[in-house]
């Protein structure tokens, strides 16, 4: 059964149409049912009918459906990807683009061997331009549509003029060995229709229907690309939800969906509104967040459902009252009757899963990491922790070989397997083995991390280990986001060491790494699909739970640090705070905690504007405190106090940031990732507004 706006949507059959689809109103069911009915009751081939979405999984669901609504005949509209539906232009036009017919598409990995390898034909070193940076450049100027011939205008400095020059031998090496890249997918078909108006007809008259799914997540290159073929029949019908919109850090432009009917002024706009999924507390709660966004279709989502428990909210001393709050109404939850996977804890950063993860071992909550891998399972983690282990024992030949190159020192697996045939022949240990060559530097930095380590304490010995090795720093260079993510990994560790030194005062090497290889090394009960589940925020998307927790709301952390200064930036974050209030079917938990030990150093933390955003009749506050969360809105708390939320200032040693919270004395202020929030003396003289 319909309900009446999604039947307006599914009969509408010419002209463009836009479906806003609010979280839980059934915009899958409205997609597949508008195609059953274009063709069981307007007779229009399954041929001419073209149905995009953005990964293969939900492509799947949508041919899935489809099937159980009118079978076999559903095998004929084309369901695809963007990047599928590309290379299936590609693979028939090749020629007209100077391909030929054996075209490869190369992986991330390749276009990033191929970047190095220009660059040391420049002569340029990869430690100044990191080619992971050089290779995102080139990838988001060409989601923009911008080639190097455009990119000219957009030089502004020496990295630029170095991107832009191998940006053209990129391209020219690609053409030169018959290859495209993933965007290429994207852009050359454009290319293709621009330059041959006759295959641009054929494909406008193939598909006379055509239908977007999450339209808020396209970019440049799909919005042209959609464009240009939907143009001759206008049959565009696109569904989306703007208030969903999180992915701007891989160029996805949510004003497409803000500009359609300026695009297609004709068009017939649908609201979807009401949701199947949650209690009406929990959609009220998300409305009210979600309200406080200015750049946003007006919509305001409702149900029939119950209407449910108020959300709990619990402001913790620390970090660890937080995840042991969690543990309790897991618990909870469970006498209850409750499964373990109707459970899921929401993050905004990776680096906040481990105090999770480790209460939840501690505990005996079986769990699962969704999206991304367990803390001391990522790479960088078991990089560092192999350093740690040679440092306590030189004679780990199996930690020796995982970071003997890492980072990249020239050292080759010819060496690495000469050094192990040494050592067998020798009778001695691979560290021992070393006598020359790159490996001997290698050798004499791990003598000089020992002797570091009899003097100091772990965290500081993470430090050190993190500068003196290079680690840190190449990651720095690298300037993209999982290279942040990556060393914001490699921060929060030192979280891990100095809970270790709080507990039990200086703990020596060989302790912490045993008790770490007892956490990493516990039963994640992969054979058993009745887990927990703990995510991003960026990962829940289109997932949904009975229950949800939402840890760490907490200024700097959700909102981020680094979005707090960008009005646009900070309406993503709150869009993130709505998806994730809406992932819950019977309840959500909101958490935070009045001091953090994040990334290594101890945080006083304001409680997130978001939670002071829900009406606190929604709210049950169950802190011990009993503190409520305060609304963060722009006022003056005293005739005779100049500062008022959300002004930005200026630190003589802190640099910029912005105004979280302001009392009759202090004013806490959000800086850099670096500083974090700063209580501070508001008539202090290092304090300058903006």
């Amino acid at each position: 059964m319909l309900n009446d706006k999604q039947e307006v949507a599914v009969k509408y059959k010419d002209g463009p149409l836009l479906v806003f689809a609010g979280a839980g109103s059934g915009k899958t069911k409205v997609l597949t049912n508008r195609i059953a009915y274009l063709i069981e009751h307007h007779n229009i081939s399954p041929y001419n009918i073209l149905a995009i979405t953005f990964t293969n999984k939900a492509a799947g669901e949508m041919r899935s459906r489809l099937y159980d609504l009118i079978g076999d005949v559903s095998k004929n509209v084309l369901t695809s990807t963007f990047h599928s539906f590309g290379l299936r232009i590609l693979r028939e036009y090749y020629s007209y683009l100077g391909y030929l017919k054996n075209f490869i598409i190369m992986d991330s990995e390749d276009s990033l061997s191929i970047v190095k390898k220009i660059l040391k034909e420049l002569n340029l070193d990869s430690k100044i331009y990191n080619p992971h940076a050089i290779r995102s450049k080139i990838s988001s100027n060409k989601n923009e549509l911008i080639m190097p011939n455009e990119y000219k205008k957009f030089v502004h400095n020496d990295f630029d003029e170095v991107v832009l020059n191998v940006y053209q031998k990129y391209q020219d090496m690609l053409f030169k060995n018959n290859s495209v890249d993933f965007d290429d997918l994207l852009i050359l078909p454009i290319r293709l229709f621009h330059e041959n108006s006759e295959i641009l007809d054929k494909y406008q008259e193939r598909y006379k229907y055509i239908l977007i799914d999450e339209y808020q997540d396209t970019n440049e290159a799909q919005y042209v690309l959609t464009k240009m073929i939907s143009s001759k029949y206008r049959n565009l019908c696109v569904v989306g939800d703007n208030d969903q919109a999180i992915y701007g850090f891989r160029n996805a432009n949510y004003k497409n969906i803000l500009n359609f009917e300026k695009d297609f002024k004709d068009c017939k706009v649908v609201l979807l509104e009401e949701n199947y999924r949650s209690t009406k507390a929990i959609l009220n709660a998300a409305n009210s967040v979600i309200k406080n966004n200015t750049l946003r279709k007006d919509k305001k989502l409702w149900s029939n459902n119950d209407e449910g428990e108020k959300l709990t909210y619990y402001r913790a001393y620390n970090e660890i009252d937080e995840s042991q709050f969690v543990v309790r109404e897991i618990k909870n939850l469970l006498e209850k009757g409750t499964n373990y996977q109707d459970i899921v804890v929401l993050y905004r950063t990776n680096a906040q899963s481990q105090i999770i993860e480790r209460t939840f071992v501690e505990s005996s909550i079986p769990y699962k990491i969704v999206g991304s891998i367990q803390f001391y399972g990522r790479k960088e983690i078991k990089d560092l922790l192999a350093y740690l282990k040679l440092i306590y024992n030189p004679s780990d030949g199996i930690s020796l070989e995982r970071i003997i190159n890492v980072p990249k020192r020239g050292i080759g697996l010819k060496t690495i397997s000469n050094l192990r045939q040494k050592s067998d022949e020798e009778k001695t240990t691979m560290f021992d083995a070393i006598v020359g060559g790159k490996e001997y530097e290698f050798k004499k930095m791990i003598l000089e991390l020992i002797e570091f380590s009899k003097n100091v304490t772990l965290t500081e010995l993470v430090d050190i280990v993190l500068d003196k090795t290079g680690m840190k720093k190449e990651l720095e260079a690298e300037h993209t986001l999982e290279a942040d993510i990556r060393l914001e990994n490699l921060e929060e560790f030192k979280s891990i060491t100095k809970s270790f030194e709080e507990k039990d005062g200086i703990v020596s090497l060989d302790d912490f790494l045993y008790e770490v290889s007892l956490l990493s090394d516990v039963n994640d009960y992969k054979n058993d699909p009745n887990r927990v589940s703990l995510m991003t925020v960026h990962a829940v998307k289109g997932l949904e739970f009975d229950y949800v927790f939402i840890v760490g709301l907490e200024e700097g952390i959700f909102p981020h640090i680094n979005s707090m200064m960008d009005k646009n930036e900070l309406e993503e974050e709150r869009r993130l705070c709505y998806v994730a209030i809406t992932r819950a079917r019977k309840k959500v938990y909101l958490t935070n905690a009045k001091m953090r030990l994040l990334y290594g150093r101890d945080q006083v933390n304001v409680a997130s504007r978001f939670v002071g955003e829900i009406d606190e009749n929604l709210i049950d506050n169950v802190s011990r405190t009993m503190d409520q969360p305060k609304k963060l809105e722009k006022k003056t708390y005293d005739e005779d106090i100049y500062f008022e939320l959300g002004d930005k200032v200026v630190h003589d040693k802190y640099g910029k940031g912005i105004v979280v919270e302001v009392t009759n004395t202090l004013v806490a202020i959000a800086f850099s990732k670096e500083y974090g929030i700063r209580k501070l003396l508001k008539n202090h003289k290092s304090i300058k507004k903006l």
